[in-house]
């Protein structure tokens, strides 16, 4: 089983804006004094500032989800949800945010459906909040509804293509349903935005394995699957032991199989179409040096180094490569 850590985005917040909301500016100093004291994880000491403020103003938004986030940080998840309903019940900003944590809370007690169910709620009012998506994702993974966090990764890549994360996320769930080259692009993907971070090493480990014929035996594939890991097999017979030959072979072959076969989605056109664009440029080998830096992290790290103009060169094209959803 391979484990995925949350990436629950919160932030403690200062919002200067959203503190302007309240009508007592001694209510607005009292919820800074908690967020200060919260940055120096003293919740104790900020609880009681929060509660403080909604003693004078029982619906501020901004102190009701405070008091939710430093419970939560406390070890007092269960204790923050009737906060974070306030929030929630009050609109705004913080509802995103408010579901977000009310989803992480659920999850983190073991009740992975009630942590579904808060994503979606908060989908529903909050589309164009990203890590709703990205953590309904996250809460299918142990559950096996691997197909349904496909589309839950694709929904947050789509709003935030520069969130690593998200990218980790699909070539994971894309993995566990034998969709090998899906899960290859997915994890380059990943490798390319975070080749360093903590993650790097298991996302080229599994990278390694697909190339080696690895796959998780799901139950039955499609015929686009079945297709695409005949066309990666086959790739890499053909191109030996050397990863940039192989990325290539496998790279070409897709997407030669694209333009033949004329198939829109969201693998076609944002993944296959990317990385065949990619493998006929001259910025192709320094993207491998990117994809590979956590396996020779001595040599490619000295390479890239000494070779900053083709970073740059290989992320001016990145960026003005289209990559349509």
């Amino acid at each position: 089983m391979i484990l995925l850590k949350k990436g629950l985005l919160i932030i403690a917040l200062t919002l200067v804006a959203g503190l302007a909301h309240a009508q007592n500016t001694d209510v607005n100093g009292i919820i800074k004094e908690g967020i200060r004291l919260n940055g120096e994880k003293n919740y104790a000491a900020a609880i009681e500032k929060y509660k403080e403020a909604l003693a004078s103003e029982p619906d501020n938004a901004q102190a009701n989800y405070q008091l939710a986030f430093s419970l939560n940080a406390s070890g007092k998840g269960t204790e923050a949800i009737p906060y974070l309903n306030k929030v929630i019940k009050t609109g705004g900003d913080l509802t995103g945010p408010a579901y977000e944590l009310t989803g992480s809370i659920y999850d983190a007690s073991h009740q992975p459906q009630q942590a579904i169910e808060a994503y979606q709620q908060g989908i529903k009012l909050k589309p164009d909040y990203q890590p709703l998506y990205f953590n309904l994702g996250i809460a299918y993974f142990p559950a096996q509804k691997y197909a349904e966090a496909e589309l839950a990764s694709i929904e947050a890549i789509k709003l935030d293509p520069k969130h690593a994360n998200s990218q980790r996320l699909y070539g994971l769930v894309t993995f566990h349903q034998n969709k090998r080259v899906p899960a290859l692009m997915g994890l380059c993907s990943f490798l390319l935005l975070d080749p360093e971070g903590p993650r790097a090493d298991e996302a080229y480990t599994n990278l390694q394995s697909l190339l080696k014929g690895g796959d998780l035996k799901a139950a039955k594939a499609d015929p686009e699957t079945l297709l695409l890991n005949k066309t990666l097999s086959t790739a890499v017979a053909a191109s030996g032991g050397q990863l940039e030959t192989q990325l290539k072979t496998i790279f070409t072959a897709v997407g030669k199989l694209g333009e033949k076969t004329g198939k829109q989605s969201f693998f076609w056109n944002y993944y296959a179409a990317f990385f065949y664009k990619l493998s006929q440029t001259p910025h192709f080998s320094t993207a491998v040096k990117l994809i590979s830096l956590s396996a020779d992290k001595a040599g490619a790290a000295a390479w890239l180094q000494s070779n900053t103009d083709k970073r740059k060169a290989l992320d001016d094209w990145a960026a003005s490569a289209e990559r349509k959803f």
